[in-house]
């Protein structure tokens, strides 16, 4: 019988068989991400003082500060290997932790309060009609400036990265409109396809007064949330999204391939501007290292010291990263879980509510239409629904949280600790039916229920009860349960009794052994 690789409770991580964590135990490594941000060629956009003041009214002013950053390809592989699509967080050793709302406006400088992102998809005429009258000009066909409503990001730089001196208003606002089309389509809007963006996003640039009341941020997140989703299933090799901000994320939070800081100012991103040189670290071990993870490498409030610098208007809306709701932008709907990572708020951790299960099924189009109304209205009601730590008698300690944590979890990746963390799963089940098992009454039972009883006592009793300490010896692979009656070979180390015992296997070649302190 193979060993199941799998959380002891399936209830939250139900999509295991899907998520790459189940290829990394079977030894089908797929190698780095290919991180698709086409951000290298920004700094070659010339922005005119009427251009620039357009894009602050637009939203996107601490935005575009930012600029190119260099990724850490390896870091990010990392990191995605830990996101779990059916929680919207990363699952470390020590609990769930994710990227915030507040956490966006702080470290990209976008507004995470206002109206959704909405729209609908567009085909090549309107889109040809689109550039002609925002833009000014049509890319052309023929040379594969466009495709499927989808232009080239190159067509935009080459064609509208400087802004004639003499130029009209009108035509001041055409080449404004183009940069921020390639700024969010290189950026938080980027894609897997290559350097193209789409042309749906350009009508929300008609207007730069009505642009600059748009959740950006919240956009950019449901985006960012999409894209780690689906790049954490082992059939993807491609991540997109705004990685900058992945990042970041990680470097404010992990003490794990984290570079010297630049001098602080806003927004926080540019503390790590021309920092994220790509590392001589490979992958496997960054997957080591987050296996290791302990309490010295984690800051949980990081942003607590920037607050002097944080401008009044993002402060202000700060109290939206405890919030509970739905993220849109256009077709995208994805749930925002503060709850699951109180600890980034200073507060303590319960035990979170149980996951719904989403149907990730392709849907028909009145379906999508529905979904997305709910979700506008989820949105709509944003400021209803801020989550704080349970007070009085529903205070979870730590110690309670952990043990539900190890249950529904797979924390380890690298695979001699991943087997680790499973065996001593399963003795915490094991030790759950042990205590059950004692306190029932054995008065009322018959004398055959009562043998059976006394039975399975005694069979939980000798497994888990060894002198003070038990080591497991574990095939390397897959190993075979051991039939019950097959003798156990044991050692004595230092007072220690070691038993090498059931429920795995003993493999001769190549055993691992495994300790805990019970």
């Amino acid at each position: 019988m193979d060993i199941d690789v799998g959380p002891v409770d399936p209830s939250v991580l139900y999509e295991q068989d899907l998520h790459v964590s189940s290829a990394i135990w079977e030894g089908q490594e797929r190698g780095l991400l290919r991180c698709q941000e086409h951000t290298s060629l920004l700094h070659q956009w010339k922005l005119t003082d009427e251009q620039i003041k357009l894009v602050e009214k637009a939203g996107f002013g601490f935005f575009r500060k930012i600029g190119p950053m260099s990724l850490n390809n390896s870091l990010i592989s990392a990191l995605v290997e830990r996101w779990r699509r059916e929680t919207n967080t990363f699952h470390l050793p020590l609990g769930e932790m994710t990227i915030t709302l507040d956490e966006v406006a702080l470290v990209l400088g976008l507004e995470i309060d206002g109206d959704p992102i909405v729209g609908s998809k567009v085909g090549d005429e309107i889109a040809m009609d689109m550039c002609g009258r925002l833009l000014g000009k049509l890319p052309s066909a023929a040379n594969k400036e466009v495709n499927c409503s989808r232009v080239k990001l190159n067509w935009l730089k080459r064609t509208f990265s400087e802004c004639p001196e003499d130029a009209s208003p009108d035509v001041i606002k055409c080449h404004t409109r183009a940069y921020l089309l390639y700024l969010i389509g290189s950026t938080i809007f980027a894609t897997t396809d290559g350097d193209k963006v789409s042309v749906k996003y350009l009508p929300l640039f008609e207007d730069f007064d009505q642009a600059g009341r748009y959740a950006w941020g919240a956009a950019a997140l449901a985006c960012l949330y999409r894209a780690l989703g689906n790049a954490s299933l082992k059939s993807q090799s491609n991540i997109c999204g705004c990685l900058t901000l992945l990042q970041c994320w990680s470097y404010f939070h992990l003490n794990i391939g984290r570079p010297e800081k630049s001098e602080a100012c806003f927004p926080l991103a540019l503390l790590w501007k021309g920092k994220g040189s790509r590392s001589k670290t490979d992958l496997s071990e960054y997957r080591r290292e987050l296996d290791d993870l302990d309490p010295s490498k984690i800051t949980w409030c990081p942003f607590e010291r920037f607050e002097n610098m944080i401008p009044p208007h993002i402060k202000a809306k700060l109290i939206l990263g405890r919030s509970k709701t739905t993220l849109v932008c256009f077709e995208k709907i994805e749930l925002h879980f503060p709850d699951r990572c109180l600890r980034q708020f200073g507060k303590r951790q319960p035990i979170p509510q149980k996951v719904k299960r989403r149907d990730r099924k392709n849907r028909r189009l009145d379906d999508l239409d529905t979904s997305m109304s709910l979700a506008c209205e989820e949105w709509a009601e944003r400021g209803d629904h801020i989550v704080d730590s349970p007070g009085g008698g529903n205070v979870v300690d730590d110690g309670a949280y952990m043990e539900w944590y190890a249950r529904i979890s797979i924390t380890k990746l690298y695979r001699e600790a991943f087997l680790e963390s499973q065996v001593m799963n399963m003795i915490a089940c094991m030790r759950e039916f042990e205590e059950a098992a004692s306190v029932i009454s054995l008065e009322r039972l018959s004398p055959v229920e009562r043998e059976v009883m006394e039975s399975v006592k005694d069979t939980f009793s000798n497994s888990l009860t060894f002198g003070g300490w038990q080591e497991v010896a574990v095939n390397s692979g897959y190993g075979k349960r051991r039939r019950r009656n097959e003798q156990t070979p044991t050692t004595n180390n230092g007072g220690g009794v070691y038993i090498y015992h059931w429920p795995f296997g003993v493999n001769d070649n190549g055993r691992t052994s495994i300790k805990n302190k019970i």
